[in-house]
Formats: structure tokens, C-alpha cells, sequence
């Protein structure tokens, strides 16, 4: 309905006219757009440097020993490493010429399927020489 000019009757308008209440308030409203300051997310990462000396993996020609301890973690003549990681090593390992020993060392107490995943992916990666060391350990008295 359009704005009135009151009634027939002769009576005031009893309304409040809310148009000027409304232009007041998108006026402030667009002024507080206005002001505030724009958000800058910065996250600060220190990003590795590409170097011309790549360190070759600590694959030893002769042998390589891989060991699970009892808490899961995976090593590679003793430094730990993900299981990516000790793919990319024996793809590495099958490279050379002659191919050096790979030792599979489990502790006693390393969960089995933790050791299975290890052993598959030995099996997967086409390593043919490959033996466990410390059997005797796992022997009954």
C-alpha cells in the first residue's frame, strides 16, 4: 500500500513513517562497510629451499637393515622413516648393480600387522635379496 494522507474522516494519521528511519540506517550501514579495514590472512610458512645438492638416501651398497620396535616406527639403518619412504629405498636398492642385501630385523614385542605391511611391501617391490636377522631372539627355551 502506498503512504496515506490519513483517513476520510479527518482524523491524523496515528502511523510513523518509517522511510526516513530506513534511508538512515543503510546510510550507516554502508558507512560501516566503508571503514573497516580489509582482512589480510597472512600465514608465514618457511617453505624448503631447492638446493643443487641433492643428499643421497642413506642406501649402503653392501646392506641394509630395515627394524620395527615395539611402538610401530619403521627404520632404515636406524633413522626413522614412513613407509613411502622405504618404498622409494628398495626401488633404489633394486637399481644398483650389484643389489645389496636388505635385513629384515622385527622386534619381539612389534605389533604383526605392522611387520605384514612391511613384508608386503618388501614382496611388492621385487627385492631378491633379502633375509631376517636375529631369529634367535624368538627362540623357546
Amino acid at each position: 500500500m502506498a503512504m496515506s494522507g490519513g483517513r476520510d474522516d479527518g482524523e491524523p494519521m496515528m502511523e510513523m513513517n518509517t522511510t526516513p528511519l530506513i534511508d538512515v540506517m543503510l546510510v550507516l550501514l554502508i558507512m560501516f562497510i566503508i571503514t573497516i579495514p580489509i582482512q589480510t590472512h597472512a600465514v608465514k610458512i618457511d617453505l624448503p629451499v631447492n638446493s643443487d645438492k641433492n643428499t643421497p638416501p642413506p642406501i649402503d651398497p653392501i646392506k641394509n637393515t630395515v627394524s620395527v620396535d615395539p611402538m610401530g616406527t619403521v627404520t632404515w639403518n636406524g633413522t626413522p622413516i614412513d613407509l613411502v619412504t622405504l618404498r622409494l629405498y628398495l626401488d633404489r636398492t633394486r637399481a644398483m648393480s650389484p643389489e645389496p642385501e636388505l635385513h629384515v630385523q622385527p622386534d619381539p614385542q612389534a605389533r604383526y600387522a605392522i611387520v605384514d605391511n612391511i613384508l608386503a611391501i618388501i614382496k611388492r617391490s621385487g627385492v631378491t635379496k633379502m633375509g631376517f636377522v636375529g631369529n634367535e631372539q624368538y627362540r623357546a627355551f
